[in-house]
């Protein structure tokens, strides 16, 4: 295994033969056939290995346009396509398990009417990132995403420190979104338990117990990459048919016996101690604003498909249009079912959803069976979420943009995936559930973490993009003119206004348990971050002339293997 991402003692990379994983699997092909061809002719081989041949030698051209126009090695097999693909984008963003799993913090900063409005108003404005990211992937596909946009975008004088910065933001806000949704697991194991026990409480032990155990259990899923795939598509359609079969289930059960359109559409219930309606309504975003978070996690696997620059705008937008479609709908009909609001407010589960089920279903065990569906889907998010931040850990470590960075840039050969980077982001996960020992409003932290350091990792390429201008860079197949440069400056503000207000104290009046610690979080890290940049960060993160100065060799690398696969191919149709 090839580590290019090693500095010699010129400060140069270094490059190394491409010994990668999509290499070995085209290289294998080219040694078997020829071995083959010593003995027999091309006739029978042609009928068993020309598919695998016409798969390979567009694997082969996707792993050269790659070399051609970054200077990365292509390390990954390009095993994902458009449905896979959304099964870790949408699988991840899952906006209708996002409401369901957050409500416990919007349900007090405005009740039902917060969360349908929020909808509204967070995929609006989600659309226009969403937009935004697709036009940069659609241009620079790359695993980096955004950090590497920043390094092609910024000025050669910061684009080091700006990528660096953008990089390890990005990276932070995966950790985040993993954490809080292994949190989200947690409590609702913990809930379902609760809900049979109503003489009891949640104790800050068993929910945190919880949810180091699901932390260690939902890593061997991302640990080979072979079943991955399949795994993503699986969660998409176990999320869409968890979210049917509850709506349609709490719609039927209620039996027409539903909450008037002033309680659902009208009625503000302020519950968080703010004097200003305002302050709680924008607090209560965070519920639908996380559940459209996390819309880059797509172009991080740009270097698993065969055709990114088409295929990753769909994936995202398409995540966008099913989320609100979902979520708007769910929200609905969840909320019209609702029997008694204030009810959730003192529960011993912890888990309103699963309340409203149980008012719905009028008994214990309809309740589980339908938040067993939400666990399920909570647990083919925690996947997705899993293979984004490793995609991130792995190729920023590759331009050496964390410390141990020649562990975490390893492609495991046995099983084709970023195995070291993966174990070592859920590790963070296991440091972040101990938040939850020290906060009773840890799980908001971890929400208003991932929502923060995204915005943020999103907002550095796009001003970047700004200064430099939309038409001094290449368009990619998806490029939309004006409506392109107004989702730019929308992105730019949402990540101002959401920075801003989201680091406000979920509820009135403040406490050291309660206190929103995202502020003090999102500094100490970007201290860190500095501190580590100037000591030792600047030394060793590979520049952009660096990268591409690997260009020459590995395309001459590359292009040797594409004429070997084409030699093949054209004798087994000769044949």
């Amino acid at each position: 295994m090839s580590n290019d991402s090693d500095k010699g003692s010129t400060g140069k990379v270094e490059v190394h033969p491409v010994t990668s994983v999509a290499y070995g699997e085209i290289q294998d092909f080219i040694s078997n056939t020829q071995q083959h061809n010593q003995h027999h002719n091309l006739d029978s081989l042609a009928l068993t290995d020309e598919k695998k041949a016409h798969r390979l030698l567009e694997v082969a051209k996707a792993n050269l346009e790659l070399a051609q126009e970054t200077g990365y090695t292509p390390e990954l097999k390009r095993n994902f396509g458009v449905l896979s693909l959304l099964g870790v984008g949408f699988g991840l963003t899952n906006s209708w398990f996002g409401i369901s799993a957050s409500l416990i913090t919007s349900i007090s900063s405005g009740g039902p009417m917060m969360v349908v409005y929020g909808i509204i108003i967070v995929a609006f404005i989600s659309m226009f990132i969403a937009i935004t990211l697709s036009e940069l992937v659609s241009s620079m596909p790359n695993a980096g995403g955004q950090y590497y946009w920043t390094m092609k975008l910024a000025p050669k004088k910061y684009a080091p420190f700006a990528s660096y910065m953008c990089g390890a933001f990005a990276w932070a806000g995966s950790v985040f979104t993993s954490a809080s949704v292994t949190l989200s697991i947690a409590s609702s194991v913990v809930g379902m338990y609760m809900l049979y026990h109503p003489e009891e409480e949640v104790k800050t032990w068993q929910v945190f117990v919880a949810y180091e155990i699901a932390n260690v259990l939902l890593v061997f899923f991302n640990i080979w990459e072979r079943p991955l795939p399949a795994i993503s598509q699986t969660s998409l359609y176990v999320s869409l048919a968890s979210f049917f079969i509850i709506t349609v289930v709490v719609l039927a059960k209620s039996s027409g016996d539903f909450q008037s359109a002033h309680f659902v559409f009208v009625e503000f219930t302020n519950g968080t101690g703010w004097s200003s309606s305002g302050i709680a309504f924008i607090v209560g975003l965070i519920n639908p604003n996380w559940s459209f978070s996390c819309l880059d996690a797509a172009t991080h696997l740009a270097e698993e498909l065969l055709e990114p620059r088409k295929q990753i705008p769909i994936a995202i937008i398409g995540t966008v249009i099913i989320g609100f479609i979902t979520s708007f709908t769910y929200s609905i009909a969840i909320f019209f079912s609702i029997k008694d609001l204030d009810s959730l407010y003192v529960s011993n589960t912890g888990v309103p959803i699963m309340d409203i089920f149980h008012q719905v279903c009028g008994s214990k065990a309809g309740a589980i069976g339908l938040e067993l569906l939400i666990l399920l889907t909570a647990i083919g998010c925690n996947i997705a979420s899993h293979t984004w931040q490793a995609r991130l850990c792995w190729s920023f470590a590759r331009d050496n943009g964390l410390p141990g960075s020649k562990y975490w840039s390893q492609i495991n050969t046995r099983t084709g995936q970023p195995v070291n980077a993966h174990i070592m982001s859920c590790a963070w996960c296991a440091v972040i559930g101990c938040i939850y020992m020290g906060s009773s409003t840890a799980y908001n932290a971890m929400v208003i973490g991932c929502i923060i350091f995204l915005l943020m990792s999103y907002a550095v390429p796009v001003t970047f993009l700004l200064i430099k201008g939309r038409d001094n860079i290449p368009h990619g197949p998806f490029w939309l003119g004006k409506l392109g440069l107004v989702s730019n400056y929308v992105t730019l503000f949402w990540a101002i206004f959401t920075t801003i207000f989201y680091s406000f104290p979920p509820v009135m009046p403040v406490t050291a348990g309660n206190m929103n610690y995202v502020s003090a979080v999102v500094g100490v890290f970007g201290v860190y971050c500095v501190i580590y940049w100037f000591a030792r960060g600047k030394y060793k993160f590979t520049t952009i002339d660096e990268r591409e100065g690997q260009i020459d060799e590995l395309t001459h690398q590359l292009s040797n293997q594409l004429s070997e696969l084409e030699v093949i191919l054209s004798h087994k149709r000769e044949a």
